[in-house]
């Protein structure tokens, strides 16, 4: 499929069924191996089929504003079955569905990436780097301390602040070392993550409004993203076809 009918082509989603977000909420009261098993079909017709759908229209939309951000819908949505090694819950499902979009070129969680979960309390949508690595957080220190001004422009943008607040991240308690703690972005350096992240009122997942909501919100962190992934990007490429 060429670039030019990929974005020509039009998925139409009009919100998750609501035997999808009635799954959800049984599995609140249910979160356990012997009763998920035999509703597992459910979930994937009524839950996962219907959160691919929506991943593809989303990649359609990207396609104009953030190509290096579509996913194939299999490695994009997240699998309901909870890492429970090192956690005292020990619920072996997932209560929500999500799905992430790294830029192309970085790593999956380290780079600054696109990301949204829908359940029947709450939907998410957010954008930015949540777990760089060492080598990445130094290259993204180094980068904003010579051009923090732009940082700052972008993230005080209008726009972008009305649709998803303020950022955020952990922080430290001083500006790192090999940076001047008088450094005029010493505010910024001290981050670790920067994010941005909006919750949404969860009636919207059963409607086709969703998918506007979370695109138009994709759409105005792309200069926020791409500035932080500005120095991570090793092999640059231009999507040219989506997976559908």
């Amino acid at each position: 499929m060429t670039g030019q009918a990929v974005r020509s082509a039009k998925i139409t989603f009009n919100g998750f069924p609501e035997a999808g977000m009635q799954f959800f909420r049984s599995l609140l009261r249910n979160n356990r191996r012997e009763w998920f098993q035999p509703r597992k079909p459910i979930y994937e017709e009524q839950v996962k089929a219907p959160m691919a759908v929506l991943v593809s229209a989303l990649n359609t939309e990207m396609m104009r504003f953030a190509p290096d951000h579509v996913v194939e819908p299999a490695k994009a949505i997240y699998r309901i079955y909870r890492d429970t090694r090192f956690s005292k819950d020990k619920t072996p499902y997932k209560t929500h569905i999500a799905a992430i979009f790294p830029r192309r070129g970085t790593e999956k969680h380290g780079g600054a990436g696109l990301y949204f979960s829908v359940s029947p309390k709450e939907i998410e949508v957010a954008g930015g780097v949540y777990m760089p690595s060492p080598d990445a957080l130094l290259a993204i220190r180094t980068h904003l301390a010579e051009h923090h001004a732009e940082l700052s422009r972008i993230i005080k943008s209008r726009k972008l602040r009305t649709l998803m607040g303020e950022m955020h991240g952990d922080q430290l308690s001083r500006v790192p070392k090999g940076f001047a703690s008088d450094h005029p972005a010493a505010d910024l350096l001290r981050y670790r993550q920067w994010l941005f992240y909006v919750m949404l009122n969860p009636a919207l997942a059963t409607t086709p409004k969703l998918l506007p909501e979370i695109r138009k919100r994709f759409e105005v962190m792309m200069p926020f993203l791409d500035f932080l992934n500005k120095p991570l990007v090793r092999t640059p490429k231009r999507a040219s076809a989506l997976f559908l």
